[in-house]
């Protein structure tokens, strides 16, 4: 089921982005084959809980053997795309490099995923998701003022500036391979896909909207109108009430004066002191009620534990509870070909034989 039924990945073991668009096109019901080393390589977490290896098969090769090599050779020839994240140069030196797959097979999607890039001076060195938001200026941008920067969890670089671009150039590159055009290296550098994630505040930059500072701009917490406020209960409920009818309806709503000014920014001190004795007078769950059926852009922060209970989301079935395991389900929605979970995540190795003789045989 869903959009990619048949298309055929070839996915060569990693960790963090490239398992992630493999997840991806998955869910999105494509045919995904994970290449372990033998006795598998590196988990944060147990493999049965890796939901990044849910939706796929999975075999084991060693890649340092000639004989590896050539199999994993013979499973691209059958594959339309094939992802890897190796540093520059390893899959060339492995004997699976670009040239060599697509010498064999035009039409392939060859998809490069790499924190740095193919080149430039730091291709070649480590680095992680923290590293590449540090070079981009978007860490710079993300926390309090005066404060240090504040880490975004691994989503911004690994997974949005990453995985999700890897996806879009893959699937970019399909529909030129269907048009009847070659197929082609897509070269995703978690620093290119960062940069360009904030494509908004350099255009509010250039036109003088946007200071190079943190904690001071409409969408960093700058904005008392755009921030978290503490609740009486110790939570929190995220204000995003950004224009004057939404600003509107939350001062009605919390009972303020109608003539409160919004984008006065000499009086944002004290909106934002108005506005935090006022939530910190009642409990989360007050808020949640009292907001939940407006246009004041007001919810509560919810923890992992209590997000898939949000009436929103449960209504949605954003989460799902997929062989005991609570997990996000496939996004977005088609009204033609649903997307569904229809495997668990693969232990290392554990589809070696139905593989071959599925892809191979």
């Amino acid at each position: 089921m869903g959009p990619l039924d048949g298309l055929k990945v070839l996915e060569v073991g990693g960790i963090g982005p490239g398992p992630f668009c493999g997840m991806y096109l998955a869910d999105l019901g494509a045919d995904v084959v994970r290449v372990d080393r033998p006795g598998g390589g590196v988990t944060a977490v147990d493999p049965r809980f890796d939901l990044l290896q849910r939706g796929k098969r999975a075999i084991a090769v060693d890649l340092k053997d000639p004989a590896g090599v050539a199999l994993l050779l013979r499973l691209a020839d059958r594959a339309d795309v094939l992802i890897e994240g190796f540093r520059p140069g390893v899959a060339e030196r492995l004997g699976f490099g670009p040239d060599v797959c697509l010498h064999r097979r035009p039409q392939l999607v060859y998809g490069r995923i790499t924190g740095w890039g193919q080149e430039g001076p730091r291709a070649h060195t480590a680095g992680h998701d923290l590293t590449y938001l540090a070079v981009t200026g978007a860490l710079h941008a993300i926390g309090r003022a005066g404060g240090p920067p504040q880490i975004p969890l691994n989503l911004l670089g690994d997974f949005a500036g990453g995985a999700m671009y890897l996806v879009a150039g893959i699937l970019a590159a399909l529909w030129r391979v269907r048009g009847g055009g070659p197929g082609q290296v897509v070269d995703a550098a978690i620093v290119d896909g960062v940069a360009h994630l904030t494509a908004m505040q350099w255009g509010m930059h250039a036109g003088g909207t946007w200071l190079d500072e943190r904690g001071v701009n409409l969408f960093d917490g700058g904005a008392p109108f755009y921030d978290v406020y503490a609740t009486a209960d110790g939570r929190h409920v995220a204000v995003a009430a950004l224009e004057p009818q939404f600003f509107a309806e939350l001062l009605a709503r919390l009972d303020l004066p109608a003539d409160t000014p919004q984008y006065d920014r000499a009086s944002w001190p004290q909106l934002r002191e108005l506005l935090a004795r006022r939530f910190a007078e009642q409990p989360q769950a007050h808020w949640a009620q009292l907001f939940a059926d407006n246009d004041a852009c007001v919810a509560p922060v919810l923890s992992m534990g209590h997000a898939p209970t949000d009436p929103q989301l449960a209504s949605r079935s954003t989460y799902v509870v997929h062989d005991g395991v609570t997990q996000p389900a496939p996004a977005p929605r088609f009204s033609a070909t649903p997307a569904e979970l229809d495997r668990p995540p693969a232990l290392p190795g554990e589809h070696t034989a139905e593989v071959l003789a599925d892809w191979c045989g």
